[in-house]
C-alpha cells in the first residue's frame, strides 16, 4: 500500500492501475482508495502529533465541546483542518463528550399570582437588551441543595445576572435581576421572559420590572421550548462545570460558578448560534461597540 501510495503521488496517471490491481487481489477500487487514505492519514509525523495535541488541549479545557466547536476553535487559532478529521481523532482518543444526566425543572407554577402571556414568541431580535431570559435551577451538594438564578441576554447569549442561595425564594431571583440592571443599559422596549414560577410572578419581582418599564413575558404551562435559551444555559453549566465537581459548601459553588460564567462562558466558550465566538466578543463586534 505504501509503495502504491508513493506512485500515485509521483504519477497521477497511475490511478488507472487501481482497477487492474483490484482485479488481481480481489478488492474493489473504492476499498483500495479507502485504505490508501487511511494509511496516509495515520502516518506518524510532526503535523499530525501537533494537531492531536491541540485537539486534546481544547477537549480537556472545554469538556463538553463536540467536534464542530473544536474545529471552530482550531480555525480561530489559525489551524486549517476539516471537521471530519477532527471527529476521527476525537474518536480515536476517546474524547467525544458524553451526556449522562437529565435536566430537572424547579418551576413551581401552582400559585394564584398574575401569569403573563408569552410575548417573546413573536419577538424578532436584532440587538442586545431587547429580550432577557431568566431561569432557576438547583445544584446538589453532599448534604444539601442550593439554588442558582440567572438572567441571559437572548441575542448575545451572555449571562448578565446570577445569584446563589440555599433557599429558592423571590429574593434569589431579585438579586440576579438587580445585577443585570446594574451591568446593562436599559433600552426602550426591553422584555423579560421567564417560566410561570412563583419567584417571577411575585409582587416584588414584577414591581421592579414595572419600575424600569420592562415588559413581562412568561412561558406557556408545560412547554419546555418557550424558555429554551435559559434552560440550555443551565444544561451547559451543569455538564461543563457542576457535574465535573464534588462540592461541599456554598462558598465552593460560588467560586466555581463565578469562574465559569464570567471567565469561561462569557469570554471563552464558543457559541454556534452567534457564529462560534464567545458572547463578550460577539457584543464587542456590534455597532456601536458594547463596552465589556
Amino acid at each position: 500500500m505504501e509503495l502504491l501510495r508513493q506512485k500515485l503521488e509521483e504519477r497521477p496517471t497511475a490511478e488507472r492501475a487501481l482497477t487492474s490491481l483490484g482485479e488481481a487481489v480481489g478488492l474493489s477500487r473504492s476499498t483500495i482508495r479507502r485504505r490508501l487514505r487511511a494509511s496516509s492519514s495515520d502516518l506518524p509525523n510532526g503535523n499530525q502529533m501537533e494537531l492531536r495535541g491541540q485537539i486534546q488541549s481544547i477537549a480537556l479545557e472545554m469538556r463538553s465541546y463536540g467536534y464542530r466547536p473544536i474545529t471552530a476553535e482550531l480555525h480561530r487559532r489559525g489551524v486549517i483542518v476539516n471537521h471530519k478529521r477532527v471527529l476521527r481523532l476525537l474518536r480515536a482518543d476517546n474524547l467525544l463528550c458524553l451526556r449522562q444526566r437529565a435536566f430537572v425543572s424547579t418551576t413551581d407554577s401552582g400559585h394564584r399570582l398574575t401569569v403573563y402571556p408569552n410575548l417573546a414568541r413573536e419577538l424578532v431580535l436584532s440587538n442586545i437588551n431587547q429580550l432577557w431570559v431568566a431561569d432557576i435551577t438547583y445544584i446538589r451538594l453532599r448534604r444539601e441543595f442550593i439554588y442558582l438564578a440567572v438572567l441571559l441576554d437572548a441575542f448575545s447569549r451572555r449571562c448578565i445576572g446570577w445569584a446563589l442561595s440555599r433557599e429558592i425564594t423571590t429574593q434569589l431571583a431579585l438579586v440576579a435581576l438587580r445585577m443585570a440592571l446594574q451591568t446593562r443599559t436599559i433600552q426602550p422596549g426591553l422584555m423579560h421572559h421567564s417560566d410561570q414560577g412563583v419567584q417571577y410572578a411575585a409582587y416584588d419581582y414584577v414591581a421592579l420590572l414595572h419600575q424600569h418599564d420592562i415588559q413581562i413575558s412568561m412561558s406557556r404551562t408545560g412547554n419546555p421550548y418557550d424558555n429554551a435559551k435559559a434552560e440550555r444555559f443551565m444544561r451547559t453549566l451543569k455538564y461543563e462545570e457542576v457535574y465535573m465537581n464534588d462540592y461541599e459548601t456554598l462558598s465552593e459553588v460560588r467560586t466555581s460558578v463565578q469562574h465559569f460564567i464570567e471567565t469561561v462562558y462569557n469570554r471563552k466558550r464558543l457559541h454556534s448560534a452567534i457564529g462560534y465566538v464567545p458572547p463578550a466578543e460577539f457584543e464587542a463586534s456590534l455597532s456601536p461597540p458594547i463596552l465589556s
